[in-house]
């Protein structure tokens, strides 16, 4: 007898991650002794600071090892509530936190606990990967707003008002964003909020992992602190970013207790509470001061200068078009100029995937086609490397696009 091999259907409209698939084919190049420079992957280059590895050895050294309660130790979601009313003028109290095995578990629980078939999940391209496929784990539909390089890749609020309707469950927004690096300003983002609160349905899961890798003048405003947002924001926020403790897997949700609880309620079944060490490091990482203290503010000081030599030096080469980033990590830019050209010994630059194959295969740099994002003219830089490796890097990408001749005049 034959077994039926078939998958579920929701199972068969999910993607796999781009991001990590490249990560893993240039791991396995690395391993391979091909001396590929991986700037695909969104994890800072920094050890963890040592007040929060202390933080998790030490628990591990008093056997606080045992499970906690599902929503995450009393003490850490006390730590949440202070960081978030000290840092972002939200007040939440502990029953309306719930700690997760990182940000993106928070957000998949959200969208599950909110969303029925037929409801709309509304997202601005360039998005981050999981956005979309997230929204179809929950049996809702992904619906893209694109923007603009021109116009910072920012959410335009007259084409957000225009695609609005009944359906409309969630609006996802990203500031600092992943994969552009830009931040909304808060002029842009009450006008965001006067269209949501004319949808009583519509609510907005605001991801703000990158909020402390953010370079001046910009500033960061949480959406729930807008008036009369608090009450339909889901505020998504976590450890891996800022603290450079991406392999902890420690993330957070917080908004009304309603939604939280749904939220909890669905964690309970799937993996339970959040690492019991994990959470102690994390209450260490919140004690280290307003937006991180010195620590922070070292990583992101690395950060500009990084991003200052790569614009610099982009900005430079013909035919690249290039929003500055404000915040997080990365460079999204567009270089559809040169699509249509022909390689000897590789092909046609047919769009963003051929052209990273390309720049994997001639430049020995692994970066992510803009299309895993939403916008195929574009590629991903993610600058959480070294200066000395991103000026291997730039050396390679230039040596790599000499040797193209753009097909579209600039």
């Amino acid at each position: 007898m034959q077994v039926d091999i078939t998958l579920s259907p929701r199972v068969n409209s999910v993607k796999p991650s781009k991001t990590v698939a490249i990560t893993d084919q240039a791991t396995a190049l690395v391993q391979a002794g091909v001396p590929v420079i991986r700037l695909a992957a969104g994890e800072p280059d920094f050890d963890t600071p040592d007040a929060i590895a202390e933080a998790g050895i030490n628990a591990i050294r008093e056997s606080y090892t045992r499970y906690t309660p599902n929503a995450g130790t009393l003490e850490i979601r006390t730590a949440i509530c202070h960081k978030l009313k000290e840092e972002n003028g939200l007040t939440y109290t502990p029953d309306q936190i719930l700690v997760s095995n990182g940000a993106k578990q928070s957000i998949l629980q959200a969208a599950i606990a909110v969303c029925s078939p037929d409801d709309e999940v509304i997202i601005p391209a360039p998005f981050w990967v999981s956005y979309p496929e997230i929204a179809r784990l929950a049996d809702a539909t992904p619906v893209i707003l694109p923007t603009l390089i021109s116009n910072n890749f920012l959410l335009d609020p007259k084409l957000l008002e225009s695609k609005l309707s009944e359906k409309s469950r969630l609006l996802v927004l990203c500031t600092p964003s992943n994969p552009t690096g830009s931040v909304y300003p808060k002029k842009l983002l009450e006008e965001i909020a006067d269209i949501v609160a004319k949808y009583p349905r519509l609510l907005v899961l605001s991801d703000e992992i990158y909020e402390h890798i953010i370079y001046a003048p910009a500033t960061h405003t949480s959406f729930a602190s807008l008036p009369g947002m608090w009450e339909r924001t889901l505020t998504v926020n976590g450890f891996s970013k800022a603290f450079a403790m991406t392999g902890w897997r420690l993330g957070y949700l917080a908004g009304p207790q309603h939604f939280v609880a749904a939220c909890n309620k669905i964690q309970s079944q799937l993996t339970s509470g959040a690492s019991s060490i994990s959470q102690k490091a994390g209450v260490a990482a919140l004690g280290l001061g307003y937006a991180g203290g010195e620590a922070v503010s070292h990583m992101v000081k690395a950060f500009q200068d990084r991003r200052d030599f790569l614009v610099k030096n982009f900005k430079e080469m013909d035919g690249v078009k290039i929003s500055e980033p404000q915040g997080a990590f990365y460079l999204f830019l567009d270089f559809s100029s040169y699509y249509g050209s022909e390689v000897e010994g590789f092909g046609i630059i047919k769009d963003s995937e051929s052209l990273c194959r390309y720049l994997l295969d001639k430049g020995q740099v692994a970066l992510v086609p803009g299309d895993a994002f939403g916008d195929d003219n574009c590629i991903r830089i993610s600058y959480a490397a070294s200066l000395p490796t991103l000026q291997a890097a730039m050396n390679n990408i230039k040596e790599a696009m000499a040797q193209l001749k753009r097909a579209v005049p600039v």
